[in-house]
């Protein structure tokens, strides 16, 4: 069990079986972790007391530690820069080992291979934990029926990708200090991410007001049951915190027409440059970006961006999931 303050507490669904962590969780056999207002404070202390004197997540000249008995395996079904390498590079930092199916494309699943099987033989090497992300939603709850490891969602479809809110908070967090009252713009293509699925969820449990801004093409329908104002003009950012843009997924639209007429006129309204950002503003993406669409490249490099900022925090905070996951066998082997 997470021991966490009971305010703000969250359920978002990042590790799935494994361990069970609270009596409510509505599937018998998911687990969820349990998120509160000091859950990334929490969870880096957690990993303190496995580094030497200082933190090394956030230091140039890395430390060493002692080898840790535990595989972590990723399996992804969609490409992923960021998290793939961030998972392994976690899990190594820990002093674990990754094991890796990088592309699907150059694996049995391009022979006809189910899920279930790629699953079953993955559980034949023994690993702790499964990172795993998909283009179907519900992909990883799946897979926990045929696995006995953790399996963490590194995103399913157009679903959640909740580790991706979780460090998106930990950076503002360490930008901001307190989250509640902070005012953010979600901004584009909202029919198609799981990012701005998870964010809406995870930040307005945190106190932030989120506001959705974009073209009505690109809103989901029902986006009035979401109990989010929505906009369709960029006037909407003037009074706004931060504005989180995210990208044209076209790899989604597979045939169906598509909601924008082209990218060129998508950026000419909808991209955003310095000189849209008032000078107290901060911009943060989820990446990969599409410099010349929804920002401009001297936007994405500018001081007011928080872009690398949360590829570093995705690094620290995966590695106190992984650690939070991996704690109870580590709990038990050291009685």
């Amino acid at each position: 069990m997470i021991e966490i303050a009971e305010k703000s507490i969250i359920w978002l669904r990042v590790v799935v079986k494994g361990r069970q962590v609270h009596a409510s969780t509505p599937e018998k056999g998911i687990n969820a972790l349990l998120v509160g207002s000091e859950l990334l404070v929490f969870l880096s202390e957690q990993l303190r007391g496995r580094f030497p004197s200082r933190n090394p997540l956030f230091d140039p000249e890395r430390s060493t530690f002692e080898p840790l008995d535990r595989i972590l395996a990723t399996c992804f079904y969609e490409p992923s820069t960021r998290t793939r390498l961030s998972f392994a590079s976690a899990m190594l930092r820990l002093g674990g080992s990754a094991i890796c199916m990088q592309d699907v494309k150059m694996s049995s699943v391009a022979k006809g291979e189910s899920l279930k099987d790629t699953i079953l033989t993955l559980e034949s090497y023994r690993p702790d934990i499964i990172v795993m992300r998909h283009a179907q939603v519900g992909a990883s709850r799946m897979a926990t029926r045929y696995s006995k490891a953790s399996v963490i969602n590194a995103g399913d479809g157009t679903g959640e990708h909740p580790t991706q809110c979780l460090l998106d908070l930990y950076s503002l967090r360490r930008t901001y200090g307190a989250l509640k009252g902070l005012k953010v713009a979600i901004v584009g293509d909202v029919i198609s991410s799981r990012v701005a699925r998870s964010n809406i969820f995870g930040f307005r449990k945190m106190g932030i007001e989120v506001r959705l801004v974009g073209p009505p093409t690109l809103m989901p329908p029902g986006i009035e049951s979401w109990g989010v104002p929505v906009y369709y003009d960029l006037d909407a950012l003037r009074d706004v915190d931060v504005i989180y843009l995210l990208r044209m997924q076209l790899e989604r639209v597979q045939g169906r027409m598509a909601a924008v007429p082209s990218l060129r006129e998508y950026s000419q309204v909808w991209g955003l440059d310095p000189y849209r950002l008032l000078p107290e503003q901060r911009v943060m993406h989820p990446g990969p970006i599409n410099r010349g669409v929804e920002m401009t490249g001297d936007l994405a490099d500018c001081e007011q961006s928080l872009i690398l900022h949360q590829v570093e925090s995705g690094l620290a905070v995966r590695m106190a999931i992984l650690y939070q996951a991996l704690a109870p066998q580590l709990e038990e082997e050291a009685a």
